[in-house]
């Protein structure tokens, strides 16, 4: 069998370079910048490590120059620079890494280097006709190098008489196409994106502008010690990461891992509205200070994403443009260790000082409903310090649920029936119903409630959830199989109900059903069976419902003296007044009466008042 090499030829990569490497051409800056950055801190490890003897007074700094009279963009460093031997190694060898040549021989002693693929340089040709280098490696007997490129596989490369200062100065002649890039403030907006905490510092420049700043914080927050923290220090940082943002975060979670994987990062709880909006790029992951994305699919559980923050971490794996995440047992390990962690802090917070966590609960029910929803690990945890608020302003967790209803809340099957309502206000005389027979009633009003309880439902065989208003509340803890029995025959249930259909306003499409109520209780009952109204409420976040009709059902009481009234009134349109008079109040009490029947109702209410 005959073996060989697949070529490449260089005629054919500079194309590939520019179309395909690179998602977006504002990352050459990233590139540029942290292939400077990594050329400082080689500078700096070989000084630490003694093998540069003489003293650096000056500041180890890069620079970003646009001049847009010339068409230039130049990305200056003070590093390590390089001998023409090493040009032709690193530069004119695409994929030939120099970062990574340096962190096998110095993997012992500490550096944190970016770059790893050797593409990055060539970046710079999706914007740049022309790249030119001057170099001056920190080895003074050798001399200053230029080398120049426009973007073909042809290249100019010479030892200069004129030696420069140390490091490293690459300029970019801009196309026509992306002069977008010679924009002061485009640039500075592109370095406040990719380089705001990188690790060393960062000025830019204009010729035009005549001013330079610096626009990095070369020590963000989740590189230092959490003992040396204090509030004021993350409320801070939070601020400096979402600079739009008036309110302060809740609180935060500091992550810092060096095994199996490495990891920092802070994590910051927001209060999040009651209304399911996932915003998934409002944590940012970082690679050594440099930032790569805000989309963190795959790396954190989407339940996270309602969080904001930084995550940083050189072992969570790129593809070689730095673009897109590539998943592997590492990502999984460490999307496990940030959900822990969360829930460790959650739990933390319950149990240290559980007032104050009850005090914030509002402002985070929602992420953590959505993380037991969605994570199991998650919810294992979560169970243990998830609250149920109730009507009468006490918080009780599952288990504590359980022991105060399990004798009173409890129907013919044996299940403990959690009451729950998500409008004190809307179901109002449904919670009176149930509180004057002593029975507890939740507060469950978030978007993802239908979720969370069949969840709750489907772990937990003996419970079931049902909200106040989807029954008579005798009929939602069913715990005979008849508490009343109906004063009508068989033939008067059937004339009444036939009667009730009939006289129904054509706006309204309810079912009708005879129920044997109390005396007491209203004449009409107007609900949404639990069943029904969850199949509703999933349809809100995507699930269809072909048969929209028929979600209201009309409960008529057949023990109301209204009922025999109707049964016996000999006139038709006596009996029409009667039915719909008092399914307006009930319509009324819904808030479902409006529009043309309202002011209808209203004008004869006016006008009954005015005989009187």
């Amino acid at each position: 069998m005959e073996k060989n090499k697949i070529n490449v030829t260089s005629d054919n990569i500079f194309p590939i370079i520019k179309r395909f490497l690179y998602s977006d051409q504002e990352v050459f800056l990233r590139e540029l910048v942290s292939n400077a950055t990594d050329a400082i801190i080689k500078f700096k490890t070989l000084v630490k490590l003694g093998e540069i003897e003489e003293a650096v007074n000056e500041l180890l700094k890069i620079k970003v120059r646009i001049d847009k009279k010339e068409k230039t963009i130049h990305i200056i460093d003070n590093g390590i620079g390089m001998t023409k031997e090493e040009v032709e190694k690193y530069i004119n060898q695409i994929a030939f890494s120099g970062a990574e040549e340096f962190i096998q021989k110095y993997q012992d002693k500490g550096s944190t280097i970016i770059g790893h693929f050797g593409l990055g340089f060539y970046s710079s040709f999706m914007v740049a006709k022309k790249v030119m280098i001057f170099t001056q490696s920190y080895r003074k007997k050798y001399s200053s190098v230029f080398w120049s490129c426009e973007g073909t596989p042809t290249f100019s490369i010479e030892e200069i008489e004129e030696k420069r200062e140390r490091g490293t100065e690459i300029v970019l002649f801009i196309n026509e196409e992306s002069k977008e890039f010679l924009e002061y403030d485009r640039i500075l907006k592109l370095l406040h994106k990719y380089c705001k905490f990188m690790p060393i510092p960062i000025s830019i420049y204009s010729e035009e502008e005549k001013k330079e700043i610096i626009i990095n914080n070369t020590s963000p927050i989740w590189k230092k010690n959490p003992i040396h923290l204090k509030d004021k220090d993350y409320l801070n940082f939070y601020h400096e990461l979402y600079p739009e943002q008036l309110e302060d975060a809740l609180f935060w979670v500091h992550l810092k891992i060096d095994h199996p994987f490495r990891l920092t990062g802070v994590l910051y709880f927001t209060k999040i509205e009651n209304r399911m909006y996932v915003h998934k790029d409002k944590v940012f992951l970082y690679q050594n200070q440099v930032y790569i994305t805000g989309n963190l699919e795959g790396v954190v559980p989407d339940f996270l994403s309602l969080l904001r923050g930084v995550i940083d971490s050189p072992d969570i794996p790129l593809n070689v443009s730095r673009s897109h995440l590539q998943s592997d047992i590492s990502v999984r390990n460490i999307s496990k260790y940030i959900t822990r962690k969360v829930a460790d802090k959650l739990d933390s917070m319950f149990l240290k000082n559980r007032k104050n966590f009850q005090n914030k609960w509002k402002d985070i029910k929602t992420f953590v409903e959505y993380g037991m929803i969605t994570t199991k690990s998650f919810f294992e945890k979560a169970n243990n310090f998830f609250l149920y608020p109730t009507v009468n302003g006490y918080f009780f967790t599952f288990k504590e649920v359980k022991k105060q209803i399990k004798n009173i809340q409890i129907n013919k099957e044996g299940k403990i029936v959690f009451l729950y309502t998500s409008d004190p206000e809307k179901q109002y005389s449904y919670i009176k119903e149930a509180k004057d027979r002593s029975y507890e009633v939740f507060i469950l009003d978030s978007p993802l409630t239908v979720h969370f309880v069949q969840k709750l439902e489907t772990t937990h065989k003996d419970i079931s959830f049902v909200r106040v208003d989807s029954d008579h509340i005798d009929k939602l803890i069913d715990k005979k199989e008849e508490q009343y029995f109906s004063e009508l025959s068989d033939k008067e249930k059937k004339d009444l109900k036939n009667i009730v259909h009939s006289h129904l306003m054509n706006e309204y499409e309810f079912s009708v059903k005879l129920e044997n109520l109390s005396k007491k209780d209203p004449p009409f009952l107007i609900i949404i069976p639990e069943f029904v109204r969850r199949m509703r409420e999933m349809s809100s976040l995507g699930t269809e419902i072909k048969d929209k009709k028929n979600f209201y059902q009309l409960i008529v009481n057949t023990n109301h003296l209204l009922m025999k009234k109707i049964l016996k009134e000999p006139d038709n349109e006596i009996k029409k007044s009667l039915i719909q008079e008092a399914l307006n109040l009930t319509l009324l009490s819904k808030n479902l009466l409006n529009g043309k029947n309202l002011t209808i109702f209203i004008e004869k209410k006016i006008e009954d008042l005015v005989k009187q």
